[in-house]
């Protein structure tokens, strides 16, 4: 047959997609509706919260390769014991499959789910049901048999369903409305093309050969390629050139064929001769030898090699596994690309490709999957209709936009949140500028917050470098509690808030403790200019100022909400976590670091502190040095006159802007790090404190 391409091979953009998958009774899946994308769909979770189950449910609608009966572990185990023993579980699956903008309404796609349509208008909608059930001549027996069961004894209830009944629970996949029970076609059904590469797989099983059926179909469709996509030939002149093509292989096959059989003539005759001595030749018939040799049967010869600019050339079969799967999912793309061809195909044809990947990370490196996944995102209209790829890799999160992320989070409860990042924020100005902010910060690195349990955000570096050892000092582990420390780069919170809002639809619901400087500011009364920082002990001290705190306000706003809290040092004492660590641990030698400045000036204080010396002593026999930014905080704390500012918390302030003022962020917090990681396991240990407002942050998000 003649393979003649008259239009490019890329699928047109206007056709129908998936829109979304409900899943009732299925594994951890209740009752939960699941929206798509068109094109590329990157499924997200942590462990257990039901990705490849997802994927699982798509299957047992798409993929008509695989047994879609199910096993009784297979059920979701979430029923209340008492409608456990009276009704038969059940798995229901339904796909609904929408227009998309702009098709053509004499496309394939419309043909093809004409009859499991349940709206006409435009964008139509069908709809496929598939069902998982006990007949309902066989409920009688059902109730009778579970009544035998003990009170609350699941365990005994299930082993009746796996023993008595799972043989004769039934599969149907309905077109349309469900309760109308109009069975699908298997013909239609086989429309849709469900190609699913899963995480634990070896490509080398397949071997890159012609004898292998996925490489042979694909080499059979692309051979004479330039001819059959040449769009300036007409039809007639392409069939003349690809026939002539065949003729000259088929005559070069045949000399072929003929010097074999004169090589063979001497040895023929020897072998023959042993024919008729065993009685193989009878009734003056005797074995010869000859033979055709056609296209398809040479494919067999070709094997895929990996060939090198250095000349070196090496079958793919010993290639790096991780390279052999791009080529495999590359080999299986072009096959998808023939099955949806009308006229290679005929009415065997497939309209509607899905690729379906686990876990693609499993075999690739990072690189490697972050281009893989660009790839497929601008040619997932072309060879496949839609992808849906399940994933742990942040770094494949950061090769797609929130758009086409969804998010599987389980609660505590057993139930499952499902979060569309990208459908989160208001469709205003302020809305698109925090999604892009989002969308360019989601780094391989900060795409954490995406996965894990919990998450602490924090302002800065110094905060992410110290939070993790800080909390072994409060005995909790943020590793263990799938907390992640993320650092927003400055005062973004509320941007990357409205991805875990859970009082607004589509957010992802999870624990989030923000942390945040308290950061006290002034400026002038009457003044246009910006406020400016200031230390603690000068709020409202001159009534020539105004006064503002960054923290108080976005305390106040989360302090009741369920899943979203801040926290910040104390509005009277606190300002930065630099001076916060100091104002806490006054004479804790473990915060001089290597690149703490002014070492000496910062342990003479440290040793007038323990020594119960104040702030008059230290102004007096010039302890610090002369500046003037010394100058103000000594004064300042001199004049300070509020009640809460006695002697022993003005020497610890003073020492704690000292301190603020000695250190840089990052350097400075990844030493200290390592030194109270060294005190942990030291013998005797240092005492240190860890700021209130941390622990309280720490408690929260890990309790």
């Amino acid at each position: 047959m003649v393979l003649l391409l008259n239009e490019p091979l890329n699928q047109s953009t206007n056709s129908m997609y998936i829109k979304s998958i409900r899943i009732q009774g299925f594994r951890n899946f209740q009752d939960t509706t699941v929206e798509f994308k068109e094109g590329v769909n990157v499924i997200i979770g942590h462990n257990n919260a039901g990705k490849t189950n997802l994927l699982k449910s798509l299957s047992l609608i798409l993929d008509n390769k695989t047994s879609r009966r199910l096993e009784v572990d297979d059920f979701n185990k979430n029923i209340p014991f008492s409608d456990l023993i009276t009704i038969p579980p059940k798995v229901t699956i339904s796909l609904t499959i929408i227009q998309s903008p702009g098709e053509d309404l004499m496309s394939d796609d419309l043909i093809t789910v004409a009859p499991w349509l349940i709206a006409l208008q435009d964008p139509y909608t069908a709809l496929l049901t598939y069902t998982f059930f006990l007949p309902e001549s066989e409920h009688e027996e059902y109730q009778q048999e579970m009544g035998k069961v003990k009170q609350d004894d699941r365990k005994d209830a299930w082993i009746r369903i796996k023993h008595d009944f799972l043989r004769k629970y039934v599969v149907k996949i309905y077109g349309g409305n469900a309760d109308l029970q109009t069975t699908a076609d298997s013909d239609s059904l086989n429309k849709f093309d469900y190609q699913f590469l899963n995480a634990i797989r070896d490509v080398e099983r397949d071997m890159f050969t012609g004898r292998n059926t996925l490489l042979r179909e694909v080499i059979d469709f692309f051979m004479d390629y330039e001819i059959k996509n040449d769009k300036a030939k007409a039809i007639a002149l392409k069939r003349s050139e690809i026939s002539t093509h065949k003729l000259t292989f088929s005559q070069g096959a045949q000399q072929l064929i003929t010097q074999l059989r004169n090589r063979m003539e001497k040895g023929r005759e020897h072998i023959m001769k042993y024919a008729e001595e065993t009685g193989a030749s009878f009734n003056s018939a005797k074995p010869e030898f000859d033979g055709q040799l056609s296209e398809v049967e040479l494919y067999s010869a070709l094997r895929l090699i990996i060939s090198y600019s250095t000349g070196i050339e090496i079958p793919a079969t010993h290639n790096g596994l991780g390279y052999n799967n791009l080529i495999y999912m590359s080999l299986l793309l072009a096959k998808m690309q023939v099955d949806i061809n009308g006229d290679y195909l005929g009415s065997n044809a497939k309209v509607f490709p899905v690729l379906v990947i686990e876990e693609p990370e499993a075999h690739l490196h990072p690189s490697l999957q972050y281009k893989f996944l660009k790839f497929l995102h601008s040619n997932s209209n072309q060879k496949a209709r839609q992808v849906f790829i399940s994933t742990h890799s942040t770094n494949i999160t950061a090769a797609v936009g929130l758009d086409q992320i969804i998010c599987l989070h389980g609660r505590s409860d057993g139930s499952l949140n499902i979060g569309y990042p990208g459908n989160v924020f208001e469709d205003s100005t302020a809305g698109k500028n925090a999604k892009a902010y989002v969308q360019r910060f989601l780094d391989a690195t900060r795409s954490d917050m995406l996965f894990a349990k919990n998450i602490i955000l924090v302002e800065g570096i110094a905060e992410q470098l110290l939070l993790p050892t800080l909390a072994k000092y409060k005995a909790k582990s943020l590793e263990d509690s799938h907390t992640v420390v993320i650092h927003v780069g400055g005062r973004y919170f509320e941007h990357f808030l409205t991805l875990f809002d859970s009082t607004k639809d589509h957010t992802i619901h999870k624990k989030v403790a923000c942390i945040t400087d308290r950061d006290p500011a002034r400026k002038l009364i009457g003044s246009s200019d910006n406020h400016k920082k200031c230390y603690p002990f000068e709020v409202n001290e001159d009534t020539a100022y105004e006064y503002s705190s960054h923290a108080s306000s976005l305390m106040t706003k989360y302090a009741t909400h369920q899943t979203i809290r801040f926290f910040s040092q104390d509005s009277n004492y606190g300002k930065t976590l630099e001076y916060e660590l100091m104002f806490t641990n006054p004479t804790c030698p473990l915060l001089l670091t290597d690149s703490t400045s002014n070492q000496d000036e910062l342990q003479k204080l440290i040793k007038a502190y323990g020594e119960k010396k104040d702030v008059a002593f230290i102004a007096s026999n010039n302890m610090m040095i002369k500046s003037a930014e010394n100058d103000r905080i000594l004064k300042s704390l001199t004049a300070c006159k509020a009640a809460h500012w006695n002697s022993d918390s003005k020497m610890k302030a003073l020492l704690a802007a000292r301190y603020l003022n000695s250190v840089g962020k990052g350097g400075n917090a990844l030493e200290l790090a390592d030194k109270l990681e060294q005190n942990l396991i030291a013998n005797p240990t240092v005492k240190f404190d860890v700021p209130q407002y941390l622990t309280d942050a720490i408690d929260w998000t890990c309790p």
